[in-house]
């Protein structure tokens, strides 16, 4: 029943960043919480390897497609090592409560990025200020919460430098996949509290899922799945909360 339970989790989870380009982790760490009963430092770890493989699995299309800006998500993950080895090795001296809460924090400031409207214009680079910045949170938020970080990077290249929804898509995913697989290693303190069973059994259906939903993900409305997600992401954080603050 696990590795059933499993499959369709990670069917889901690979949907998600196959249309969306971001957001795995966000799915799979609450997934693992409350439906496999992981505790928050094992959900974060496994999260990891769940979505770094079907990221991987994501990005291949995007970029036989060239929607992948390749320099950029090599800088990003590149000047994000620092936070990003950085949250891994002190994550695990963190209490449950601290973890559950930053993650809810961070998917409520996902969903409210992902309901701005983008505003049409040329596309340009992203400054070095700018690119600074958003890799060292990125690379925090990774290695401390086990998200990717493309939930981030995809709204500020469609926002504020004009990439498409489809080369946003393709670049977070290429981000999501370096910085994951960063973060994995950094995490291996707790490899010992994985029940593996689970999540290989989530990344084989979400690998699967993420390659065929990515080869697709130019028909769908992207609007509309930025609407649908940020929808998601709102009921996902406000459970964590009241989980974390009222229930426990």
């Amino acid at each position: 029943m696990e590795i059933i339970a499993g499959l369709l989790a990670g069917v889901f989870i690979g949907a998600v960043l196959g249309f969306v380009g971001a957001g795995g982790a966000m799915l799979s760490v609450p997934i693992l919480l409350y439906a496999f009963d992981f505790t928050p430092q094992a959900a974060t770890t496994a999260a990891l390897a769940v979505v770094l493989l079907a990221a991987g699995s994501g990005l291949l299309p995007k970029l036989k497609t060239g929607d992948v800006l390749i320099k950029e998500a090599l800088v990003i993950w590149s000047l994000g090592l620092v936070t990003n080895l950085g949250g891994s090795l002190v994550s695990h001296k963190l209490s449950d409560n601290v973890i559950t809460t930053g993650f809810s924090v961070v998917m409520l400031a996902a969903g409210s990025v992902m309901l701005v409207k983008p505003v049409a214009g040329t596309e340009k680079k992203v400054p070095v200020f700018w690119l600074v910045v958003i890799s060292l949170v990125i690379g925090a938020i990774t290695g401390l919460f086990g998200i990717g970080g493309g939930f981030l990077a995809i709204p500020i290249l469609v926002l504020f430098f004009k990439n498409s929804p489809s080369k946003a898509a393709g670049t977070g995913l290429a981000i999501i996949f370096l910085n994951s697989t960063t973060a994995f290693f950094g995490h291996f303190q707790n490899w010992e509290l994985v029940n593996w069973v689970v999540p290989v059994s989530m990344a084989v259906a979400a690998v699967v899922v993420a390659r065929v939903s990515s080869i697709r993900s130019g028909q769908v409305n992207p609007a509309l799945l930025r609407r649908a997600f940020a929808v998601l992401l709102y009921l996902i954080a406000l459970f964590t909360l009241i989980e974390t603050w009222v229930i426990a």
